[in-house]
């Protein structure tokens, strides 16, 4: 199933940096087993209710359009060979308003794996 990134939420990956992840593999019984992969990845610091919104979007893989075409996008979330990946702390500023209230905006890292996508053509 093809599953297609949101538009309404492009935003998100606007300010989306790419990076490369270092994932330790399980270890098992012996030491030969041990070591890591590398994964390319999109780490995106967002505010807490934007997170909120993708969630649901968790642990799925979406095609992405645009500058992105031929990519597409797991937001990792609950999966435990990325256990240190799911969305962590990002901090939170101190704002005001223009009506002049102070008011405090959190955010969150989170990362979605990336990867690219290769389409199949028939023969004729």
């Amino acid at each position: 199933m093809r599953r297609m990134w949101p538009e309404d939420l492009d935003f998100v990956l606007e300010k989306a940096e790419e990076v490369t992840l270092e994932i330790p593999l399980a270890l098992r019984d012996e030491a030969a087993h041990r070591g890591s992969i590398h994964r390319k990845a999109l780490r995106v610091r967002l505010p807490e209710e934007t997170c909120a919104r993708l969630w649901p979007l968790a642990e799925a893989r979406y095609r992405l359009s645009g500058r992105n075409t031929g990519k597409a996008i797991t937001l990792i979330a609950n999966n435990p060979h990325y256990h240190n990946l799911h969305p962590a702390d990002g901090g939170s500023e101190e704002n005001v308003s223009d009506s002049g209230k102070h008011y405090t905006t959190r955010y969150l890292v989170v990362h979605f794996l990336l990867d690219d996508v290769r389409e199949t053509a028939d023969s004729a």
